[in-house]
């Protein structure tokens, strides 16, 4: 017998109730089911683990991950859709920095969690 089943079969039909209530609509909790898959990916990570500390460049983010510059702009652009990170140019070369101090928050609660 598994232990995560219950004993006995009881419906609750108050709280059932409630979580329909507090449901995403549908095209919400697709749009947050994607948001988190921009963080399951570990090349996306480190590219935001290291925007966390400063912006960098395409070329810079490709010598600290060792890919190629067009791998890390195929992530880049993946992490910009979901408006996990922004870009600044100056001259010829485009800066990329997180988007918010959201982000930033997120992995650390996430490491938080991890950790304990």
């Amino acid at each position: 017998m598994s232990t995560d089943l219950c004993q006995c079969r009881i419906v609750h039909e108050q709280q059932v109730e409630k979580a329909r209530r507090a449901a995403l609509p549908p095209a919400e909790l697709d749009r947050l089911s994607q948001f988190f898959k921009a963080f399951a990916d570990p090349t996306r990570l480190k590219i935001l683990q290291a925007l966390h500390l400063e912006e960098m460049c395409v070329c810079d983010l490709a010598a600290f991950l060792g890919v190629s510059e067009s791998a890390v702009s195929h992530q880049l652009r993946l992490l910009r859709q979901m408006a996990l990170v922004t870009n600044r140019r100056e001259g010829p070369v485009l800066y990329y920095r997180l988007a918010d101090a959201h982000v930033s928050q997120l992995i650390l609660l996430a490491l938080d969690h991890i950790r304990e």
